[in-house]
Formats: structure tokens, sequence, C-alpha cells
């Protein structure tokens, strides 16, 4: 008989069964121990349930995130919109439900959002806005909307998280200085080689750290890589860049259900024993996978 084991959301997991996660690849657990409520700060909802303009997902659901929580020991959950739900935030607010108090969401919206949908979303756990802007052929948003909304979202405490090519960095620098709110970069801040932390974008990137300001995700480390795994290298360089740098401004994010992976799905044991490497230093990990999402996100603190 398989062994059962507890999710942290509380449900019971056949342990033969953690290695059938839909969207990842193998079946081990990470030899990296998660500490009690570490954060997955960056994930995807696809739910049959929600309309989606673009096809979703299969295998996607809160259910099926739950089983990769039982695999890597992460309790708390940041939930990003995707681009396939356009701005309806409706997928997000309903897994953010589903998880209670240890969920957040960062929803996509544009200008034309009321004061009362804020208010709506706020209430609902969304804690920040995504503007996915790296090919604006297929983006759903734009970067002149980032000024304004950022405006519109100050007063609630959010942030804006951004999914910028490193050029568009670099062009859109003295905007980005001079927003009113707090600003997350995703994936490392697409640092992408061969150039990584010797691109301009660093540079930027940087600067607007030291002011106190900016967060950075530690995720997506195929999507910044040429070497791939299981030692991406060249990402590694570039995380260890801003470990070395500054530890109290990163979050981690598996980035499940790793969209942009339609090929092969990364192993996500694997990627959680990256933060091993880039942080071999455990009170660091802990800042990173606790403390600083409790920061940023709002998660009430623990002992």
């Amino acid at each position: 008989m398989a062994a059962v084991a507890a999710t942290a959301s509380g449900m019971s997991v056949r342990r033969s069964d953690a290695g059938q996660l839909p969207n990842s690849s193998g079946n081990e657990r990470p030899r990296t121990k998660a500490p009690a409520n570490a954060a997955d700060c960056h994930v995807h909802i696809y739910d049959a349930r929600f309309q989606s303009a673009l096809a979703a997902l299969p295998g996607a659901t809160v259910r099926d995130y739950r089983l990769l929580q039982q695999r890597n020991g992460t309790s708390r959950v940041v939930i990003v919109t995707p681009r396939n739900y356009v701005t309806d935030n409706a997928v997000t607010l309903d897994a953010i439900r589903q998880f209670g108090a240890n969920a957040r969401g960062v929803a996509v919206l544009r200008p034309t959002v009321t004061d009362a949908e804020l208010k709506s979303l706020n209430e609902g756990g969304i804690r920040g806005i995504r503007f996915t802007v790296a090919d604006p052929s297929v983006a759903v948003v734009s970067i002149d909307m980032i000024e304004p909304l950022a405006g519109r979202v100050a007063d609630l405490g959010w942030h804006v998280q951004l999914n910028m090519a490193r050029e568009q960095i670099v062009d859109n620098a003295e905007l980005l200085r001079r927003l009113p709110v707090p600003i997350v970069f995703d994936h490392l801040g697409r640092l992408t080689p061969p150039a990584g932390i010797e691109h301009p974008a660093y540079g930027v990137i940087r600067g607007l750290i030291d002011k106190g300001r900016t967060w950075v995700k530690l995720s997506g480390a195929y999507s910044n890589s040429s070497i791939g795994p299981p030692t991406y290298a060249d990402a590694t360089r570039v995380a260890q860049a801003y470990v070395k740098a500054a530890p109290e401004r990163l979050v981690w994010g598996s980035d499940w259900p790793h969209p942009s992976e339609t090929e092969h799905k990364p192993d996500d044991a694997l990627l959680f024993d990256l933060l091993a490497t880039w942080a071999p230093d455990e009170t660091t990990r802990n800042r990173i996978l606790v403390q600083n999402p409790e920061s940023l996100y709002g998660f009430v603190a623990r002992t």
C-alpha cells in the first residue's frame, strides 16, 4: 500500500502520487528541505470553469498545484493571472479563496478598471498588478499603462510586477525610477544569456534595488539559460549575483505550470534545489522563502 502524506493544505495524498504531478517532470522530492511557512511566489492557475481567451493548460488547477506543495514542502502561494484570461482575474480570486489565508494574488488590469473593482480585488487578496510586455504582439497590456495604473494602486499598498525584455528595462529606466509603488521583476529580470549581469538592464535593476523599493523573483531559470539542467549555470550566475547583492529583496517562485515550456516540463524538485546553490546559507534561504514574502505580500508572520 502506498504511504500517505499530508499536504500543506491538509489534504492527504499518496506518496506514489507525487510522481504523477501534472506539468512537471521527475518523481523525486527536493533534497533541500523547505522551512515552515515557505512561499512559492509565482504560479499560475488554469481552470476550465473559467472562460479563457486562449487555450489553457490542462491539469493546472488548485487541486493539481496542491500536489506540488506536497512534493516540495511549501505552504504559501502567490497566484499570478496568466495571459490567457486577459484582464479577467476571476480564476485567481477563486484560487485564493480555495487556499485561504496562505494565498495572495497578482492581477492583470487596464486603466479602465474602476475604484470599486480595485477595492474588491484588494479584499480578495490581490497585492499587485502584472505587466507582461516583452512581446507586444501578444501582450494584453502595454508599457504606457504602467504609470497610470501604478498611481491608482499606490494607496492600496500594491506593487507592479514586470515581465519585460531587458532592452525594455533599459529604455524605460526613467519611467521605472519615478513610479510611486514598489516594483517586482519577474524571472531574474529576464537577463538572458550570453550577456546576463553584463547587460545594462542589470545595472538599472540594481539601482532600483539599492533605493529600497524593488524586488526580484528568483524564478524561471529555464527561460534564462542556454545551458539548461541540471545546473542552469548561466542563470545560476545571475541568481547568485542578486543573492550576494540584496538577499532581503528576493523571493522565490516555481513558475508552475511552466507555460513557456511546451515540449518538456522541468523537474520541480531540481528547480527547488537550485535555491540551495543560489543561496547556500540556510538563514538566507529562509529569508527568501519566508520573511521576504511576508513583507512583500502581507502574509501573517508565524512562529
